[in-house]
């Protein structure tokens, strides 16, 4: 069976990824592009690319009627959406479905419910998946405070619809909890359009965990190890690893069996994540959310595993079922991956586009680039500012850290500013090297640390 020509619905390192993992697997790829990403490094490697309209992404990358209007007007039989744009959105495997296209993820129906906090909080708990201690859908700031009451201060509100810290309030008292009800409730229902939030219990030195699933539709689930994505600023990732080496044997074992047992009691199929946080002090995991789709992270667990997750997913998609067992999979040696964004970090991590005037990247043993960046590459004011994700790879995580130095240290960009020197700060903090971090051990420790260096200078 199998796919025979993919469209790829996104831009950027995911898009030549995909194109690049459906070459090695023989299936033809086309593209579709805004007229800003016309001259891009996987428009050039695609079979063909067809310009789906504007740079602005609502006029091009999220109109989901426009991506599968092209992808069957180009006769394709499937359509990978990577991350972001429309990868979470039911409407595009919809509209795959209702016009004969292989959807490279999960079925609509399971997007919803995974999409959903609380319908997830229900299906992991129907599992016997650990969660963290908190509420049902809150109806009011009064029931907030009550439910505040029971679970203990402090207390997460959060939106059921939500995603990168948005609807998401902390709080430590009741006046907290009724002022933040308001709050985080108006940004869900601005950023979502749906303002249910539900409550957990705040874990104040939390580690972020996730488990790499892949699915085949049948009940088969496979995991492919776990990543620690700890070092976060607004609960969005910055520098992930794999495996976690913040987590005792017992414990990452638990956390795979309910990674897997969870995906498999829904049938879960295609590639996903599975997100715990780790609380350190009480050495006990909660499930937090499932990522119905490739992760951007997910170059670590290839690298620890030998995997092509990518191709994977395609395969699936192509009606082929999981060839591999459990046992087939090894970890081994220690990965850490790196965000490089266009941004000035030292100013409020304000994004930077423009012309890159000089791009010399790393190169070495244990060193992988997946960029679509290159000397004299413009970057488009309209997108995510990631240009680059530099993972690198070493016996152990000691080994992996003296990689990591060496590649930032020659990893050259002009032309825009970039996070390179943020990320070389992070990696030479003692906190960083004894791995003593939490997921707001950036914003509490490391950056207003950075601030006090530049105000004294």
């Amino acid at each position: 069976m199998g796919l025979r020509r993919v469209f790829v619905a996104n831009r950027g390192e995911i898009a030549l990824r995909v194109v690049r993992a459906a070459q090695m697997l023989g299936i033809e790829t086309v593209i579709g592009v805004s007229e800003a990403d016309r001259e891009s490094a996987a428009a050039r490697l695609a079979d063909r690319a067809v310009v789906l309209g504007p740079g602005p992404a609502a006029k091009s990358y999220l109109d989901a009627k426009l991506v599968v209007h092209a992808a069957r007007e180009t006769g394709c039989d499937g359509l990978h959406p990577g991350y972001g744009f429309l990868s979470e959105r039911s409407i595009l495997p919809r509209l795959c479905d209702a016009h004969g296209i292989a959807f490279v993820g999960p079925e609509a129906d399971m997007i919803d419910a995974l999409g959903d906090k609380l319908s997830a909080r229900a299906m992991a708990r129907a599992a016997g998946v650990p969660l963290v201690p908190g509420s049902d859908q809150i109806a009011s700031a009064a029931d907030a405070m009550k439910a505040a009451d029971e679970i203990g201060y402090p207390v997460l509100l959060k939106a059921s619809a939500g995603g990168g810290g948005r609807g998401m309030v902390i709080a430590h008292n009741r006046n907290e909890v009724e002022a933040g009800f308001a709050r985080a409730s108006a940004e869900a229902e601005s950023a979502f359009g749906d303002g249910t939030l539900f409550m957990e219990r705040f874990v104040p030195r939390a580690r972020h965990v996730e488990v790499q699933l892949m699915g085949d539709g049948t009940g088969k689930v496979l995991h492919f190890g776990e990543r620690d994505c700890s070092v976060q600023r607004r609960y969005q990732k910055l520098i992930e690893e794999a495996p976690s080496a913040a987590m005792p044997q017992h414990l990452r074992e638990q956390l795979h069996r309910a990674a897997v047992n969870l995906a498999a009691s829904v049938q879960y199929r295609g590639a996903g994540t599975a997100e715990f946080l780790y609380d350190v002090d009480r050495g006990e995991i909660y499930f937090i959310e499932v990522n119905a789709r490739i992760q951007v992270e997910h170059p670590v667990s290839e690298m620890v595993t030998g995997a092509d997750l990518v191709g994977w997913q395609l395969r699936i998609a192509g009606g082929e079922a999981l060839a591999l067992e459990q046992a087939d999979i090894e970890v081994a040696g220690h990965a850490i991956e790196c965000r490089i964004n266009a941004e000035d970090w030292a100013a409020g991590f304000v994004p930077r586009p423009g012309m890159i005037t000089r791009w010399q990247p790393p190169e070495g043993e244990g060193i992988r680039l997946d960029t679509h960046i290159h000397e004299g590459a413009s970057i488009p004011p309209y997108y995510d500012s990631m240009v680059a994700k530099l993972i690198v790879t070493g016996k152990d995580r000691a080994e992996s850290i003296a990689r990591l130095e060496a590649a930032l240290a020659d990893f050259r960009v002009e032309g825009i500013p970039t996070t390179i020197g943020l990320h070389q700060r992070i990696i030479a903090h003692p906190d960083f090297r004894s791995n003593s971090i939490h997921t707001r051990w950036l914003e509490q420790v490391l950056l207003p640390s950075l601030e006090g260096e530049r105000q004294a200078a």
